[in-house]
């Protein structure tokens, strides 16, 4: 890690100690009882969401949004060879990939319900708390399940290949646990960031900063060439998803 803290890891402390304490749930909140004795058995549960929502697709739910997913991920993988080139190859954003490594995007992304539960405890904001810990089960959900799917893929980086190949066959190459679909950073991001948007809603700013700071990691990502866009887009979307409608059910 840099000598110099980048501002966005300055900005994940002070989102724990700058939100105004939230005296009642927003409209967005389902009040899942949530503590560190419960940690595991919820995300225990959470597995259970994730894993059957093929089935639930099957029988009809939540087959638009699937489709457009799909299709957006699908449109992503064709374009592959045609923008990743460019940043596989520009030296254009060296320093912000220097700020924004892999290092300094993973404690951001850790950072920020740490810092959470930490002014929660000081402020005595049970809310707070409650919002961290939901935050860090999404990020677990996230881990298991982007893990999975990495071994499924076996996906080349980018930075894996020669800077002059086409990136066209990409998929069940990977020799190493390094496989690039979906990104594991993007699925944290998003995961994290979605509970904190859903759960203090009712301050306008937040969705705009945590979502903004979480695209930040994501485009990091191809910018170092260490995904491809769609990687990118399904990590993104996937973490949205666990945290909305596994961790936060609603």
């Amino acid at each position: 890690m840099t000598a110099r803290v980048p501002g966005i890891l300055i900005f994940a402390i002070g989102l724990g100690s700058g939100l105004p304490a939230q005296t009642s749930p927003s409209p967005a909140d389902v009040e899942r009882p949530v503590s560190w004795r419960r940690l595991i058995p919820n995300a225990a549960s959470d597995q259970k969401q994730i894993w059957s929502f093929p089935v639930r697709v099957a029988q009809g739910k939540y087959l638009l949004p699937t489709l457009g997913v799909l299709g957006v991920t699908a449109g992503l993988v064709a374009l592959d060879p045609v923008d990743t080139g460019y940043f596989r190859r520009t030296t254009s954003f060296h320093k912000f990939n220097s700020v924004l490594s892999s290092t300094n995007t993973l404690y951001a992304i850790g950072l920020a319900p740490v810092s959470l539960y930490i002014a929660g405890v000081f402020r005595h904001d049970d809310y707070a708390k409650g919002t961290a810990l939901l935050a860090g089960e999404a990020a677990v959900d996230a881990e298991i399940l982007v893990t999975v799917m990495k071994f499924a893929g076996s996906r080349v980086r980018p930075r894996d290949l020669p800077a002059t190949t086409k990136f066209g066959d990409t998929w069940f190459e990977s020799k190493r646990n390094a496989s690039g679909f979906p990104s594991g950073h993007a699925i944290a991001a998003f995961s994290v960031a979605t509970v904190l948007s859903r759960r203090y809603s009712n301050h306008r700013w937040v969705p705009f900063v945590a979502y903004g700071l979480a695209g930040l990691v994501g485009f990091s990502r191809i910018t170092s060439s260490a995904h491809f866009p769609s990687d990118v887009f399904m990590g993104a979307a996937l973490g949205y998803s666990i945290s909305r409608f596994a961790v936060l059910r609603n």
